[in-house]
Order: C-alpha cells, then sequence, then structure tokens
C-alpha cells in the first residue's frame, strides 16, 4: 500500500542539535510533497512552539501537538483538544513541591513556572520562547492544562519521576519521557497514537497508509499505529 501521510517527531528526530531543520531534511520533505505524500508534524511541543517549523515545511494539514492533547491546523483550526483535571494538576504540583522536583505548566499555548531556574532558561531556549514566573500562582492556573512537564537531573531520576507519577497517580495521569531529562504529564490516553488516529479519520486514510518516526518513548506508541514506522 503506497505510502500518503508521513508524520514526524521534531526534537532528536527532524531538527538537529541546533533544534533546526538542516537543508537536507527539508529537501526530502519536498521531495516527498512532489510525489504526492501529505507532511505533517507530531511532537510533545507546544502549538506554538511546533507552528514555526510546519510553516518552514510547507505543512498545511493539522498537527499534532503537546503529545496528543491538542491537533490543531497551521491556519488555526482545532481538530481536538484533551485537557489535565484541575484536581490532578494540583496534585501533582503538591507532589513535586515535597519531592523538590522542577516542574512546568502549560496551559492555553503559554508556559508557567514556579520558579525561574536554569532548567526554566534551558527549556525556553529549546522551545524558542519565553515563559511566565508566576510562583505560588502555578495553582491559579490549573484549568485548560495540556500537560506539565517535570525536568530531572539525570536520566536515571527521570526514571524514578516515571515510575513514581505512574505508581502515585494511576488514572488520574500518565507520565512518560520525551527526551532523557523530560517527563511529560498527560490526561491518561492521551498520546501520539490516539491522536494520529483522529487525523487518519479526518484524512480519509488507514494506519497501512502512514510512515512515522520518532526518537523517544512518547513516540513508541505513534510507532506501533502506523503502518511503517
Amino acid at each position: 500500500m503506497a505510502i500518503k501521510l508521513f508524520v514526524t517527531d521534531l526534537d532528536g528526530t527532524l531538527l538537529d542539535e541546533n533544534h533546526m531543520v538542516s537543508d537536507e531534511n527539508r529537501e526530502a520533505v519536498q521531495a516527498a510533497a512532489a510525489q504526492g505524500v501529505t507532511v505533517t508534524i507530531a511532537t510533545g511541543r507546544m502549538y506554538a512552539s511546533a507552528l514555526p517549523y510546519a510553516r518552514q515545511l510547507g505543512v498545511d494539514v493539522p498537527i499534532i501537538t503537546y503529545n496528543g492533547a491538542l491537533i490543531k491546523s497551521v491556519s488555526g483550526e482545532v481538530l481536538f483538544e484533551s485537557y489535565l483535571e484541575p484536581k490532578a494538576v494540583t496534585a501533582v504540583l503538591d507532589y513535586c513541591r515535597s519531592a523538590q522536583w522542577f516542574v512546568q505548566l502549560h496551559r492555553g499555548d503559554n508556559l508557567y513556572f514556579r520558579e525561574y531556574t536554569d532548567k526554566a532558561v534551558e527549556y525556553e531556549a529549546r522551545a524558542g520562547l519565553k515563559g511566565e514566573v508566576c510562583g505560588e500562582g502555578v495553582y491559579d492556573r490549573t484549568e485548560g492544562v495540556a500537560k506539565m512537564i517535570i525536568i530531572s537531573d539525570t536520566e536515571a531520576q527521570s526514571d524514578e519521576v516515571v515510575r513514581e507519577i505512574n505508581r502515585d497517580f494511576a488514572g488520574c495521569v500518565f507520565a512518560v519521557k520525551s527526551l532523557p531529562l523530560y517527563v511529560e504529564i498527560l490526561r491518561p490516553g492521551v498520546n501520539k497514537a490516539t491522536a494520529l488516529e483522529r487525523l487518519l479519520e479526518k484524512m480519509a486514510l488507514t494506519r497501512g497508509e502512514v510512515m512515522a518516526i520518532g526518537d523517544s518513548n512518547n513516540d513508541l506508541p505513534m510507532l506501533l499505529a502506523a503502518g511503517c514506522s
């Protein structure tokens, strides 16, 4: 069966170490499009952070962002959105404060920090966005949170964070690593695979007509769902 949709992760996959799309990757995407293949993005990044890359690639279909919590077109049409329960956000904020873990909120395509640390600075540079430091005001921003990110000091610590969150918050949130030190906190059932299924339905395509690429744990559901990965 011919591939009609190509879905790519961003960080660690399409982007280089400077968070740029290389000339070679851009040319490969253009070559695929010239053969009639539709290209889109599936990323853990915020919509605002992913949008410039979609425009660089000439993507004109919905892109999957926040690890599947938001599917939105380049023109701004929302296809799907699913947010964390406010009480779950509050509980995870309390847990992180007790454990002394750095955590940030992604809400309304804005980024919120409790404190401005080196981790916050590094994330802003990676995402190409500025966040807002709001201290305990994070507790006033628990509605409409697409995801939270806990940034660890070591890979071993991030593995432990995943285990602890999925053990102590089973059924309320789901934790998965997107980068070696990044743990994404999402609503259960939200992932790149379920988002891909919704996109396929909109485009009237089957799994066998999809090729997907990615490099991290949060890509695995999508890779398993695609006909070719």
